[in-house]
């Protein structure tokens, strides 16, 4: 344990943990074998597993849960999201509800995300894929080839738009209720 941390009510320390100077770990986090460096924050409600190495001023949000995530420095990811088997560059943003699917049921795959990559919130990284540099992963997206340097991936369905079709359906379900 480093100097000037901040440790919040419930959090609990399981074997392996190391955490550097002035960190920051918030209530009901749940930490084991993981290495937290200098200037970081964790959580609320995080959970970092074994493997997790954040380097300095890399911030883990509420409800975020890590495994084997290497997060580079001032990388982030705020809420909601899972990073397992992961490479996390320097000053990458991981938005709300992003998961690395480094699974398939037989073998563990990784997930590679560049320096300052913006991944937006609701993204499904299926890994083994990269992010590239400075990338940009549409909110919404699930990204299975990898993304050049530079690149926006924007991995959606068409919206498909149908006036008054809501109404319709209202009408019609009303009606059914009524046994009419």
């Amino acid at each position: 344990m480093g100097r000037d941390v901040l440790i919040e009510p419930n959090v609990f320390f399981g074997p392996g943990v190391s955490v550097a100077d002035n960190v920051k770990i918030r209530a009901n986090s749940h930490i084991e074998g993981a290495v937290i460096g200098e200037g970081c924050e964790v959580g609320p409600f995080a959970r970092l597993r074994p493997g997790t190495v954040l380097e300095e001023k890399a911030k883990i949000g509420n409800f975020v849960e890590t495994k084997k995530a290497h997060l580079g420095k001032g990388a982030k990811a705020n809420h909601l999201t899972y990073l397992g088997d992961a490479e996390i560059g320097a000053k990458a943003n991981i938005g709300a509800g992003t998961i690395t699917c480094n699974y398939d049921g037989y073998f563990k795959y990784q997930t590679v995300i560049g320096e300052g990559a913006f991944i937006g919130s609701n993204s499904a990284l299926i890994a083994p894929v990269k992010i590239g540099r400075d990338a940009i992963v549409a909110a919404g997206s699930a990204v299975s080839r990898d993304v050049a340097d530079g690149e926006l991936r924007m991995v959606r369905a068409e919206q498909l738009v149908k006036p008054g079709w809501a109404d319709r359906f209202h009408d019609a379900m009303r009606k059914k209720k009524e046994g009419k």
